[in-house]
């Protein structure tokens, strides 16, 4: 993991509400985020993480506090960022290839904007060779497992050599072998990046990550050997079901 000391927080949440129309969704939300962390972000449907996530990455703002992604507004920061969304923005029987999806990632980035570079390409292949999926580069993006397609989104997301990697449910649709790939494949980014995933399943992710941040309207975090069943009683209410991994 890298080093922290006397830096900044990569990212900080500072007091945050926010409300579509008269649904409060958020309130007075604190979160700072140091260099080189592993975050994992949980709570209950409808408890605010998509919006945290927005407000982060700079698709919405904050109407009370205020949020620094890498000492800037989260706007000016949205380049610096990795986005993995929990659904692929483009229809899966659409005609592309696995390279042409994660070359997506670099649209903006250098002097033309539409136009795949050479090196656009190289930094392609890198990223999807970094995920382990060089070999399905010629794929199209509509005959992958949910697996595959994963580590392409991931690839993705990489290809534009962000310094903060934002998650929303990665392993949603995929089986626990491809569950477990995944998140050995992000404990060996989080060596060189800063990761914020969201996730439902606390005990399995406890594994990973260096912190947990429960929010169901307001945020609380805790150390991963503070999550107990008491923390998931209060943090989603009801009966819970845990579900048990084995490696």
């Amino acid at each position: 993991m890298p080093s922290n000391q006397s830096l900044s927080p990569v990212i900080r949440v500072e007091d945050v509400g926010f409300s579509y129309g008269d649904a409060l969704v958020l309130e007075h939300v604190d979160l700072a985020i140091e260099p080189g962390e592993f975050v994992g972000l949980v709570g209950p449907n409808a408890g605010g993480k998509s919006t945290l996530l927005k407000l982060i990455l700079g698709l919405l703002e904050p109407q009370t506090g205020r949020i620094r992604v890498l000492d800037q507004a989260p706007r000016q920061a949205a380049r610096r960022i990795g986005y993995v969304p929990q659904f692929p923005s483009f229809p899966r029987d659409f005609p592309i290839h696995v390279e042409d999806v994660v070359a997506m990632g670099r649209l903006g980035i250098g002097p033309r904007f539409g136009w795949y570079r050479a090196a656009d390409r190289q930094a392609a292949r890198r990223a999807l060779d970094e995920v382990a999926a060089s070999d399905l580069a010629r794929r199209p993006i509509g005959k992958l497992s949910g697996g595959q397609l994963q580590r392409v989104l991931l690839a993705r997301a990489l290809v534009g050599e962000p310094r903060i990697l934002i998650l929303d449910e990665p392993t949603a649709n995929i089986d626990q072998r491809a569950e477990d790939d995944v998140f050995d494949l992000l404990a060996e980014l989080n060596r060189r990046l800063t990761i914020l995933l969201v996730s439902h399943d606390i005990a399995f992710i406890s594994e990973y990550v260096s912190r947990v941040a429960c929010l169901n309207r307001t945020l609380t975090c805790h150390g991963t050997t503070a999550i107990d069943g008491d923390t998931i009683q209060r943090l989603y209410g009801g009966h819970v079901r845990q579900v048990a991994h084995r490696h």
